[in-house]
């Protein structure tokens, strides 16, 4: 009879886990898409109503709309008014300007610039108000006449929420980092009507160069479905734009498109430098920042009495452009107008995007450029429409440096595909001759640069160097014999300068070893000099290292003792002693490797190793040592000398009488002194180091653990934040590392026994 097989439960438990973990994050991230497609309704409604009062009701004024988006409210009859135009947006600005700088200071400019600054700069953090003040304030500034887009606001507003339901949920920065991201594009996504480009922008934004956050894709990519679903169901399905169905079938006008690449150039830096110029010049005005805004709106409304087209969101014209239904003169003077009124109008600190003026300006030239070139060779150039589209992609990757999200943007806002190699090539093109020019300056270059990879970096760049690559730097040192007597080891030890002593036996195989620290207590004593050898001393549990290990495991080693140097020992034989290796040496080679690959740009293929990076999110007051040995600055020498010989450690902070810190002083301090013939008058205060490195409880264990391994510390003194003369304690590598051990290994280890 054959034996019943049960089920094995505990993988079934595994696979349940996963299940549960996986549905988990799904639904965060379906909650996420949920939101910012409420922001994106509420914000269209918003704007809608804002367009209808100021423009239409106040000024007369009734810009066309784009095909894919019909106005809500019908017109009405009031005359238009050139005048009203001139003062409408200074008005936006004072209310948007009191809204921003009372409740917000962050919620001015575009927007996006601030979400990029939160992930990499902030553990994703956003604070709460932000999305709500920015809607409110982004809507008055562009339907009172502004020149903004809507994308910083909707960004701000979706990757509010992600950061806040990862701030509630308690999660780690690089989960929350991840939740705000997939805000961004679930944003953006959904209220140009773009979902693909939406999860793709949210992950190339943030770099300066040709990079995605890979792990951002896919959240994104679900909440921004989530957004632009539920956007659809109000303002009805399909793209922004309407256009007819560009065709690339002439090879031969590649040639235009490239001269239009270079057009787009152009204008791009001109737009930046007109941005940040206006902005510049705004922060030196010695004046209220609430009033800024309003000066902004007045010059914007300047330009929006000779040149209406100008104002507010423009999209209309692009679809007018579209259907090649504008002259070039007046394209020209929409793309340059509209570069002056968006920097007057964000970046004299109102509220709104860049990304909707960059394609009104974008599609403005390109539509001049394809009508300059039908002219000149009709039979090549057949569609000057085409180059709006074109245009559009190109103007925009030359000021974002997001040329990949930028080509699906443009396709899927004006529901033309067939562009897609015109549209590469002017978009690469223009990306590789702007690449000192960004419109979102808290982009950083690339992974390396960013706070949010920094742990990553640092360790992924140890894991990847062997032990065998610094063998010309390990060090051949003096060997003790086992049957050393001490009075023979004090004659060699005032003879050299080692600190650590491999002990061998009569075969020359390491067997133990000790360091300076170890003897201190007994290398003095005359009576014993002859009956201790030194295979007591030494210590037969030893650390070593081999030429095949990493230094990421090298490092940790060094950190289990408070070790400064290692031994190292045959691969296959670790009796078999190569020399010792000193921790400064892998640390000037580790800065040495980072300065090589920051300098060729060149990226090393790297595993993550995500446990040592959590040390950037565990405060230091886990692991510091609230009781310690200190040392008064007062302290004579002699009362010095033995107090250090009877001590455990090896390094002291130095108070004075009311216990402030005023040094710190270490046994290297002491041996020194000890050993010259100084004055007796002289005091700890004189041989102490007085400008000390500390940290303070709040601060990351990764930064403590940075600090220590720079200086080549032994500890390194917590102080109070806002008084450093207030000494809280101590801590060292083994510090960091046990903490490391209690929370961060054994919580890894719980989840692998569940995973």
């Amino acid at each position: 009879m054959k034996k019943k097989r049960w089920p094995n439960y505990s993988i079934l438990k595994i696979k349940s886990d996963r299940i549960t973990t996986v549905g988990k994050w799904i639904s965060h991230y379906i909650l996420i898409g949920f939101i910012a497609g409420l922001g994106s309704i509420a914000f269209q409604y918003l704007c809608q109503v804002g367009l209808h009062i100021f423009m239409d009701q106040i000024a007369g004024y009734r810009p066309p709309a784009p095909a894919g988006e019909s106005p809500l409210f019908p017109p009405t009859g009031t005359p238009f008014n050139r005048w009203m135009l001139f003062f409408l947006p200074a008005l936006g600005g004072i209310i948007s300007g009191w809204l921003v700088y009372t409740f917000a200071p962050e919620a001015e400019g575009h927007g996006t610039d601030a979400a990029i600054d939160a992930y990499h700069n902030k553990g994703g953090f956003i604070r709460g108000r932000i999305p709500f003040i920015k809607t409110i304030a982004s809507a008055v500034t562009i339907t009172s006449g502004g020149s903004g887009g809507r994308e910083g606001p909707i960004a701000q507003i979706g990757a509010g929420f992600g950061s806040y339901l990862g701030t509630k949920l308690k999660l780690s920065d690089r989960e929350r980092r991840i939740m705000l991201a997939a805000g961004i594009g679930a944003g953006v996504g959904s209220i140009f009507r773009a979902p693909l480009a939406g999860a793709l922008f949210a992950a190339e934004v943030l770099y300066r160069k040709p990079e995605f956050e890979a792990e951002v894709i896919i959240p994104a990519g679900i909440s921004s479905v989530v957004a632009y679903c539920l956007f659809c169901l109000v303002f009805g399905w399909g793209s922004l734009f309407e256009s007819k169905d560009f065709v690339f079938q002439n090879p031969l006008e590649l040639g235009p498109y490239t001269v239009l690449a270079f057009v787009l150039v152009g204008g791009g830096i001109l737009y930046i430098k007109s941005f940040y110029g206006v902005q510049r010049i705004a922060n030196a005005i010695k004046i209220p920042n609430h009033i800024k805004p309003a000066i902004g709106g007045l010059c914007t409304g300047a330009i929006g009495f000779f040149l209406p087209q100008t104002l507010a969101f423009g999209y209309g014209f692009a679809q007018m452009a579209l259907d090649n239904q504008l002259p070039t003169l007046f394209l020209l003077s929409l793309a340059f107008g509209k570069i002056l009124t968006t920097s007057f109008s964000i970046g004299s600190g109102g509220s709104g995007g860049v990304f909707g003026p960059s394609v009104v300006i974008g599609g403005a030239l390109g539509g001049a450029v394809g009508r300059i070139f039908h002219a000149i060779m009709p039979g090549v150039v057949t569609e000057p429409g085409a180059f709006v589209v074109v245009g559009m992609a190109g103007f925009f990757a030359a000021v974002s440096n997001a040329p990949i999200s930028t080509i699906i943007f443009v396709s899927e806002m004006t529901n033309s595909y067939h562009l897609l190699l015109p549209s590469l090539l002017v978009c690469s093109l223009a990306f590789l001759l702007s690449p000192k020019w960004t419109i979102y300056i808290k982009q950083v270059p690339t992974r390396l640069d960013s706070n949010a990879h920094r742990g990553d970096f640092f360790v992924d760049v140890l894991g990847t160097i062997r032990v065998k690559e610094l063998m010309p730097k390990v060090r051949k040192v003096r060997l003790v014999p086992e049957d050393m007597p001490l009075t023979a080891f004090r004659k060699m030890f005032s003879s050299t300068d080692q600190h650590y002593f491999p002990v061998v036996n009569k075969e020359d195989r390491l067997t133990g070893i000790f360091s300076i620290n170890d003897v201190r207590g007994i290398i003095f004593d005359q009576e014993i000099g002859d009956l201790v050898v030194m295979k007591d001393i030494a210590n037969p549990d030893i650390i070593v290292t081999t030429p095949s290990e990493d230094l990421n495991e090298v490092l940790k080693k060094f950190t289990i003792r408070n070790l400064h140097r290692l031994p190292v020992v045959k691969d296959e034989d670790h009796t078999i002693l190569l020399g010792m290796l000193d921790r400064r040496e892998v640390i000037q080679y580790y800065n040495q490797k980072v300065q090589e690959i920051k300098s060729s740009h060149h990226r090393l293929e790297i595993k993550p190793d995500r446990e040592i990076s959590q040390l950037k999110n565990i405060p230091v007051r886990y692991a510091m040592r609230r009781e310690m040995e200190t040392i008064r600055s007062d302290m004579p020498l002699q009362k010095l000398r033995d107090f250090v010989y009877h001590s455990k450690f090896n390094c002291f902070p130095m108070v004075d009488a009311l216990g402030r810190l005023v040094g710190i002083l270490s046994i290297s301090d002491c041996q020194k002194t000890f050993d010259e013939n100084v004055e007796k008058t002289l005091t700890a205060q004189h041989i102490a180091t007085q400008d000390v490195v500390t940290v303070t409880e709040d601060d990351s264990l990764f930064l403590a653990l940075t600090r220590i391994i720079q200086g080549d510390f032994s500890i390194l003194p917590v102080v109070g934040k806002q008084n450093p003369k207030n000494l809280l304690g101590v801590i060292s590598r083994r510090d960091i590392m046990s903490t490391y051990d209690d929370i961060v290994i054994k919580r890894i280890a719980r989840e692998g026994s569940v995973t």
